[in-house]
């Protein structure tokens, strides 16, 4: 038996292939919840995540690719419309090609209680995710291979996305770097091996470490790779990202709907309108707003004025 959540907006549909196909693995282990997006979304128990997002991996029709992995911390919300009570929940955005279809997994958390299983011997890319949750809200994936931080320094104390964190700088002590200050934070820069999973020798070889960056590859924000070599062969690569994080979803909380529109701006200066549609499009959808067809027709127009000059730029500076 399946159990659905029902939004009182929303009207119960078909119910989906795979919800059917979770129904006859999983039956009593989940509770379906309708939503605005009418993405199949199930709540399921921490004990059986695993399990499930492994069954939804290996399906005739897989969903092979984790779209998306992220927290919200649920402890002011007021009206949970029958939904688990849940301080944070941590939901998998999957993504199947040959069905051309999504699903929404979420897990609902205690905040005495903030750790998962790490998802990673399922989808690799569950790394990066799952060290960003933990970033920015303090939620430990047991097993996860390199859990620290990943868009702040690691010297920091907090985790930003959470609710009782400063979301304005006034509400923080002014900034200030002496001597003592600079030298830690240089200290903190210090590229470790061991940290990173890397040995500085073999057994018959010493390593050497070329540092990359951080620079600026023609992409928004900086980037650095750290390369292990043995001799002129490259045996690792690191990837390390975050040196150019704005804090926007922080951002987004103090501001009114209307005012973070040209925040989502900045994620590609070229592409303008074409990043503010979707948050809009979001916000229309979660409100019940229809848009005039004339007003849509002009999103689109300006949406290709857009994408042309990000081409042209990109094929200019590209020559």
């Amino acid at each position: 038996m399946v159990t659905v959540v029902e939004n009182k907006d929303s009207k119960i549909k078909s119910v989906p292939a795979v919800i059917r196909e979770l129904g006859h693995n999983y039956a009593g282990k989940f509770v379906v919840q309708q939503t605005v997006d009418d993405i199949p979304t199930v709540w399921v128990a921490r004990a059986d995540l695993l399990d499930i997002l492994l069954f939804l991996r290996k399906l005739p029709k897989p969903y092979v690719m984790l779209f998306d992995l992220s927290a919200i911390d649920e402890r002011l919300r007021q009206h949970r419309a029958g939904l688990p009570d849940s301080d944070f929940t941590v939901f998998y955005h999957l993504m199947s090609l040959e069905r051309n279809s999504d699903i929404r997994i979420k897990v609902a958390l205690s905040e005495e209680d903030l750790s998962l299983p790490s998802a990673t011997n399922i989808w690799p890319n569950a790394n990066w995710y799952e060290r960003e949750v933990w970033d920015m809200f303090g939620i430990v994936f047991s097993g996860h291979p390199h859990l620290t931080r990943i868009l702040l320094p690691k010297y920091w104390e907090g985790h930003p996305l959470r609710k009782e964190y400063h979301a304005r700088t006034t509400e923080f002590t002014p900034y200030f770097l002496n001597t003592a200050k600079q030298q830690y934070e240089q200290e903190n820069l210090r590229f470790v091996p061991e940290e990173w999973g890397m040995k500085r020798s073999g057994r018959d070889e010493d390593f050497m470490f070329l540092n990359i960056g951080p620079n600026h590859p023609s992409a928004h924000g900086a980037f650095r790779l750290v390369l292990q070599l043995d001799g002129e062969e490259v045996v690792d690569c690191i990837p390390d990202i975050g040196y150019h994080h704005r804090g926007a979803e922080k951002m987004a909380e103090r501001q009114t709907w209307h005012s973070f529109i040209p925040y989502t701006d900045r994620i590609d200066y070229l592409g303008g309108v074409m990043n503010e549609l979707p948050y809009i499009m979001s916000v229309e959808k979660l409100a019940g707003i229809t848009v005039p067809d004339r007003a849509q027709t002009i999103r689109v127009m300006m949406s290709e004025f857009f994408r042309i000059t990000n081409n042209l730029l990109f094929v200019g500076t590209f020559i």
